[in-house]
């Protein structure tokens, strides 16, 4: 799976937020509600989806692992649930590309420290420069260090590694390999400031391909790795012996012996290969390093993997099969600890007829692997695998021998054993993260299992989002890498993605409004149709024609009734056909690479866009007709849609800072449009279930609104908006699609690109709380009891975020609260999340919203916020409820 996706029309984004602020923090502006309501976020569960490139064990603390992804962020290993736990959804629209993770460190010393290096393309793809985020609570809050350079988390070279690495004997030093020539960097205070390793000689200069125009295969890609041999320092000093592998084919690898002082090319090294791992064995002295031909992941034609002796300066090749037999690099690598002559690598570039695994229990001197071949093209394998947490794995495959499914893997630059448990391995692929628990099995003549362990790691990127109105499908979703999925239980990984044909990539889906079964869905292949169709719902597919010149999927609307389609592909013009694709004739009166949308009511009105003008056909997408309407976005970064059960209702979303953005609305099928004044930004838009008492469906869209970005809510036709999200949940790049549920009210599912769909849940199921937020009640009164609880969870250079419990320590219920505080150094609340506020001065008053306001006896009230401070950030010295000065905890 060639995971190289692109952000197109998140290129104009503006650039991140200011150096110290943590990725939490959501840039300041005018007031708004930014939460009357809180929500429950989850995934609709794929479990992977994408390349893993990166796993790291903590070498003091037992269970405690992270895995690094390429667009979509980090984890932390949950061992009670055997889950990985997401780490970066606080990641915000500016800073999208810190989603892409290049390397992660977690802290022998401190293990509740862990550091992420992130940026996500070093070419002009991501508006930002990488950064360095450091975390003193495992990742659950993050601290950042923005670097002056870009870091590729995307990029080719992203499986070698780790880039980034912990000084053993003084956690407080670390190095960062960067690529782009930047060099060899060093933190000496833990990660917060970062400054280039001059003395430093060699910065890369290994290009995958120097003609690319894009930047993107033309950088060299650098430093790629660093290690210490701990056993050359002792404990609060640095570590005198440090290794570094370098992106350079004669001059691979470098030593320093003075603790980075001074660095020299290690004598007597191989040359014509890059190293992409180098893990050291203190015990035994050795230094073990996979080389490939190429820097991966998906590339690589020859491979070695060869010894180094720390004392003697020996150098062996120990590879495990001759070179001219290998056709793939090797990467995957690593020593189990408890056992440190047993080794294991990856020939991670082996796609055909599977990756390979190696394993050595002598350092070297011999091997074994997880499969042979018994007679051409039969196999003997040491393994057996069970996909049946994710039975899409198998891609519904029947290959002929030597090909098996499911496969053990590609793109197998991720192999780790836990340090703590020789039987206990992990590994990453190309769709999903593998591992065993049964590993001394391939010692002993059994056969070790191989199961997914990717729960909770959710890493698709998702183009668009469907939810129909009835049938078993409770959601569509059209995915890049691996097609997408009909979701029937959001809370179970479906067991296929759509087959006949299977899309590499969809990129647009409908389901006719009035009949929901008919479904129909386009996508990329390498050959073969481009187009499917479903008549039950999506349960099964068969493939339609295509009209010549077709390249790629493109849009594609279903008519209201199902009785025809249009279709806007790659590499020719927009086309329409009644029936089911067997013929299709080309539309007049729209451009090329249009999209298009139908009417949700008349089978026969279809929608287009392209380059600010908005096209309406009414004659089931024969010919159309340009509408009059102007001060439309002039680019092509709109999403638009159709109201269901209303003929002429569309809104449309889009546009770039430095022309018309925002959310528009019209009411006469696209003749005109008006522009939302209360909607700064917008990129998506969808409708859902309307509230109780509300005569029109809710909105929700990813926008900025009252100054903030986020994602938002509306149940009186875009009047008033509510922030559904918070910091903590922001994903990145929200802008492909959004859609609420027809069925469910105050359901929203939000696209991500690299997080997987995620679904949202409101606590007020009823919609009783309109746009807004405000009081909820009366004032309890002067006797009631209350303690509270203020805490700063987190702060910077020039902010921070607190929560607030109030509890209800008297003897009656409350119906609704107002609790009153003065800040003592003149700190400003630039967001408050499950209240409302005002703040004048000093003063500030939190009052319920609709949906907390009663509180039982004994029973508590949260929320929280962001603000300003410069001096001092002393806590409120009282707070009051109504009259009462409550207790503070």
């Amino acid at each position: 799976m060639r995971r190289t996706r692109i952000l197109v029309a998140a290129f104009t984004l503006a650039a991140g937020l200011l150096a110290g602020t943590p990725p939490a923090l959501a840039a300041s502006g005018p007031h708004t509600t930014l939460a009357a309501d809180t929500y429950t976020w989850k995934n609709a569960r794929i479990d992977g989806g994408g390349f893993v490139p990166g796993i790291v064990f903590n070498r003091s603390e037992k269970n405690l692992a992270y895995a690094r992804t390429d667009i979509g962020g980090a984890y932390r290993w949950q061992e009670s649930t055997k889950t990985w736990t997401p780490l970066l959804d606080s990641v915000g629209w500016n800073d999208w590309g810190h989603t892409g993770v290049v390397s992660l460190a977690s802290d022998p010393v401190a293990p509740d420290k862990v550091y992420a290096a992130v940026g996500t393309y070093t070419n002009s793809w991501d508006p930002t420069n990488g950064a360095v985020l450091r975390s003193a609570d495992r990742g659950a809050s993050w601290q950042k260090a923005d670097l002056p350079f870009k870091l590729g988390g995307n990029m080719p070279g992203r499986g070698m590694g780790e880039r980034l690495a912990i000084d053993p004997n003084k956690d407080s030093v670390l190095y960062l390999g960067a690529p782009s020539g930047k060099g060899l960097w060093r933190s000496t205070d833990s990660g917060a400031t970062w400054s280039q390793v001059t003395s430093f000689p060699n910065p890369g200069n290994y290009q995958q391909d120097p003609s690319d125009s894009t930047g993107y295969a033309s950088d060299n890609q650098g430093i790629v790795w660093v290690t210490f041999d701990e056993s050359t320092g002792a404990s609060g000093n640095a570590t005198k012996t440090i290794y570094v592998g370098v992106a350079d084919k004669d001059n691979a690898v470098y030593r320093s012996t003075d603790a980075g002082a001074t660095w020299s090319r290690l004598a007597g090294q191989p040359t014509g290969y890059l190293p992409h791992k180098g893990v050291l064995d203190t015990e035994n002295g050795f230094l073990y390093i996979a080389y490939s031909d190429k820097g991966g992941p998906y590339d690589g034609g020859k491979g070695r993997l060869w010894r180094y002796a720390t004392a003697t300066g020996t150098w062996t090749n120990i590879s495990p099969v001759a070179e001219a037999d290998t056709y793939y690099g090797f990467s995957g690598l690593t020593v189990d600890r408890l056992h440190p002559s047993t080794i294991m690598a990856t020939a991670y570039s082996s796609w055909w007829p599977d990756t390979q695994i190696f394993r050595s229990t002598d350092s070297g001197a011999t091997w074994t692997k997880a499969w042979d071949y018994t007679s051409y093209p039969n196999r003997s394998n040491r393994y057996t695998i069970d996909v049946s947490s994710s039975p899409w794995l198998t891609f519904s495959a029947n290959p002929s021998p030597p090909e098996q499914t499911p496969k053990l893997g590609w793109m197998t630059e991720a192999l780790e054993i836990d340090p703590f448990n020789s039987s206990r391995m992990m590994y990453g692929t190309g769709a999903t993260l593998y591992g065993t628990e049964n590993l001394a099995e391939w010692d002993s003549g059994g056969r070790f299992t191989v199961k997914p362990m990717v729960q909770g790691l959710e890493e698709t990127a998702v183009n668009d989002l469907a939810a129909p109105p009835s049938g078993g499908a409770q959601l569509f979703s059209a995915l890049g890498d691996i097609g997408g999925f009909r979701h029937t239980d959001l809370t179970k990984v479906p067991s296929m993605m759509y087959t006949s044909p299977t899309f590499t990539t969809t990129t647009s889906l409908d389901f006719a409004e009035s009949d929901p079964g008919t479904v129909v869905r386009v996508g990329d292949l390498d050959s073969g149709p481009h187009i499917a169709f479903s008549t039950d719902n999506g349960a099964n597919w068969f493939a339609g024609t295509d009209p010549s010149g077709v390249s790629g999927g493109g849009t594609v609307a279903a008519a209201a009734d199902g009785s025809r389609f249009v279709w806007s592909p790659a590499g020719t013009g927009v086309q329409y056909t009644t029936g089911f694709g067997t013929s299709w004739s080309a539309s007049s009166g729209i451009p090329s690479g249009a999209i298009v949308e139908s009417d949700r009511v008349d089978p026969k009105t279809f929608y287009g866009f392209k380059s600010g003008k908005f096209y309406v056909s009414t004659d089931g997408g024969a010919t159309f007709a340009a509408s009059s309407a102007a001060g439309l976005p002039s680019g092509d970064s709109v999403r638009f849609k159709a109201l269901p059960g209303t003929k002429g209702d569309v809104w449309l979303a889009g546009g770039a800072a430095d022309g018309p953005y925002g959310l528009w609305h019209s009411a006469d099928g696209g003749a005109s449009f008006t522009k939302l004044s209360n909607v700064e930004q917008a990129d998506t838009i969808g409708f859902g279930k309307a509230a109780a008492g509300a005569s029109y469906q809710t909105l929700y869209t990813s926008a900025k609104t009252g100054g903030v970005r986020g994602i938002f809510r509306s149940t009186d036709k875009g009047a008033t908006w509510t922030r559904i999200n918070d910091d903590a949940h922001q994903w990145g790049w929200t802008g492909a699609a959004i859609t609420g549920d027809p069925r469910v009210y105050g359901r929203v599912y939000v696209s991500t690109n690299g997080r997987g769909v995620i679904y949202g849940d409101t606590s007020d199921p009823s919609g009783g709380g309109g746009g807004g937020g405000g009081d909820g009640g009366t004032t309890p009164p002067p006797s009631g009891a209350c303690t509270v609880t203020y805490k700063i969870t987190n702060q910077w250079s020039d902010g921070f975020q607190a929560d607030v419990q109030l509890t209800n320590t008297g003897s009656a219920a409350w119906n609704g609260w107002s609790l009153g505080w003065s800040f003592p150094n003149g700190q400003k609340i630039t967001q408050l999340w499950n209240a409302g506020y005002t703040q004048s001065g000093p003063a500030v008053t939190a009052k319920n919203v609709t949906w907390n306001g009663t509180v039982a006896a004994g029973s508590s009230v949260a929320f929280g916020f962001t603000g300003s401070w410069s001096g001092t950030n002393a806590k409120p010295a009282s707070f009051k409820l109504g009259d009462q000065t409550c207790t503070t905890g």
